[in-house]
């Protein structure tokens, strides 16, 4: 009984040295992931220069996809129109692809007018999930409305958007009404 006690204590030992002074490959905080070299988000805004060519951003070691995007904006369906607003309670336009560009740290312009600078423009038919879609409405003269395109089918491209009248909807460009307003599409990511 003896040995059997003195061998498990030995082997106790063992363990608890070695588990003491191995070094654990669980990353439990991002300064250790730095440190590790596997994590290199700097905490700050990618920003979206005018006319930048459209390449793919990276938050951390996460690629931001247009399908993120996309899915993030239509977390915001049926928020009522605020001017100026980027939050549930209410959100304009610009306010809905700018909140959800920024949730992975992508800064657009807060302004559609603005925004319509950024990126690569792209024709109709080359219009993809995640693209930009701008219009003058009310006879505008100057880009006053922006939305986010949500699928192209070939007869139909269909974007989200905050109306003033709807709030946050999925609306078609088939639509007479933006089908008059449509000015152009950009492309942010790739």
């Amino acid at each position: 009984m003896k040995k059997s006690t003195l061998l498990l204590f030995v082997l106790f030992s063992v363990i608890f040295i070695s588990c003491k002074t191995s070094k654990s490959n669980i990353i439990t905080s991002k300064e250790k992931a730095k440190e590790k070299g596997i994590y290199s988000y700097n905490g700050k805004p990618v920003k979206v220069e005018k006319g930048n060519s459209s390449k793919p951003y990276k938050r951390g070691t996460i690629s931001v996809t247009k399908f993120a995007i996309v899915e993030t904006a239509k977390e915001n369906l049926g928020v009522k129109y605020k001017y100026a607003g980027t939050t549930k309670a209410g959100m304009d336009c610009s306010g809905l692809v700018y909140s959800s560009f920024m949730k992975y740290d992508i800064e657009l312009s807060r302004v559609s007018s603005d925004m319509a600078k950024e990126g690569k423009e792209v024709s109709k038919s080359k219009a993809q999930e995640g693209d930009l879609i701008f219009f003058k409405t009310n006879n505008s003269r100057s880009i006053n409305h922006v939305g986010i395109i949500t699928e192209n089918n070939d007869d139909e491209l269909l974007f989200i958007h905050s109306s003033t009248s709807k709030g946050v909807i999925i609306s078609s460009l088939n639509e007479e009404y933006y089908a008059k307003a449509f000015e152009k599409i950009k492309r942010i990511l790739e």
